[in-house]
C-alpha cells in the first residue's frame, strides 16, 4: 500500500485513524488491523516511531498491514512472542449501536479477531458511513475449502444466503492469508448478533466469521474533521 493509495481515501478516515494512534504509548505491543482507515493509524505510528522516538512493537493481521508497517518503519513481533497485547486498532465494515461489528471486507477477519481478542483493549476506527442502528451487511465467513458445501448447506438452514467470494472469473475464489475460501452471507437485518455468532461458530468447517462482539471503543471520523468517540 502506498501513500498515493492512502491519500485517495476520505478525510473522515484519516481523522479517525490518526486520532486512535494517539492512544499508543511507548512500551506498548499493538495489534495493527487491515484496511483503508487503519492504514492512517499505521502510517501515523510509523511517523511517531521515526520522528518522536515512539518505542512500540506491532502485531499485524494480514500481509497487507505487514507491508505497510514495514514501509512505515514499525518494528514487528508475533503472538508467539507476545501472547497479550496492550491495544489493538482495526477498521470495520459496519458497527451497530450496541457496538457489535461486522468485519472481513478484506478477508482478514480470522487474524483480526485473534489479534483483537489477544488485546487488553480493542478500538475500531471508522468513518460515519459505517455506523448503523442494526447490522445488516453481509457477514464474511472463512471456510475450509474441503468443507465449503457442508457450510453452505448449514448456513442456508440458518436462513442465510451465502455466496463464494470471487477474485474474478478468471482467477477464481478469493484465497485468504490462511489458504481458505470466504463466503459472504446475507442475513438481512441481524436482530441478535450474539446468537448468530454462536450458530456460525458451531458449523464444522467454519474457520471464523466476521461478527465481532469485543469492541471497547469506536473512533468515528466526521466530514468536518472531528472525531466522535463511543465507549462501551
Amino acid at each position: 500500500m502506498t501513500d498515493r493509495n492512502v491519500s485517495a481515501e476520505k478525510p473522515e478516515k484519516r481523522s479517525a485513524g490518526i486520532a486512535a494512534a494517539r492512544l499508543v504509548r511507548s512500551g506498548m505491543v499493538v495489534g495493527l488491523g487491515t484496511g483503508s482507515t487503519v492504514a492512517y493509524t499505521i502510517k501515523e505510528l510509523g511517523r511517531q516511531v521515526r520522528e518522536e522516538g515512539l518505542n512500540i512493537l506491532g502485531v499485524v493481521t494480514s500481509y497487507q498491514s505487514e507491508m505497510l508497517a514495514i514501509e512505515s518503519g514499525i518494528p514487528l513481533t508475533t503472538l508467539a512472542q507476545h501472547q497479550e497485547l496492550d491495544l489493538a486498532i482495526d477498521g470495520a465494515d459496519q458497527v451497530d449501536v450496541k457496538m457489535y461489528a461486522i468485519k472481513g471486507g478484506g478477508a482478514a477477519h480470522t487474524r483480526e479477531k485473534i489479534v483483537s481478542v489477544s488485546a487488553k483493549h480493542f478500538v475500531v476506527v471508522a468513518d460515519d458511513s459505517k455506523m448503523s442502528k442494526e447490522l445488516d451487511r453481509e457477514v464474511p465467513v472463512e471456510v475450509l475449502p474441503f468443507a465449503k458445501e457442508l457450510v453452505v448447506k448449514k448456513i442456508r438452514e440458518l436462513g442465510g444466503k451465502p455466496e463464494l467470494r470471487m477474485a474474478s472469473r478468471k482467477d477464481g475464489p478469493v484465497i485468504t492469508d490462511n489458504g481458505n475460501f470466504v463466503l459472504d452471507v446475507a442475513f438481512g437485518v441481524i436482530e441478535d448478533p450474539a446468537a448468530l455468532s454462536l450458530q456460525l461458530s458451531a458449523i464444522p468447517g467454519v474457520v471464523e466469521h466476521g461478527i465481532f462482539s469485543n469492541v471497547d471503543e469506536v473512533y468515528i471520523g466526521k466530514t468536518d474533521g472531528s472525531v466522535e468517540i463511543i465507549k462501551k
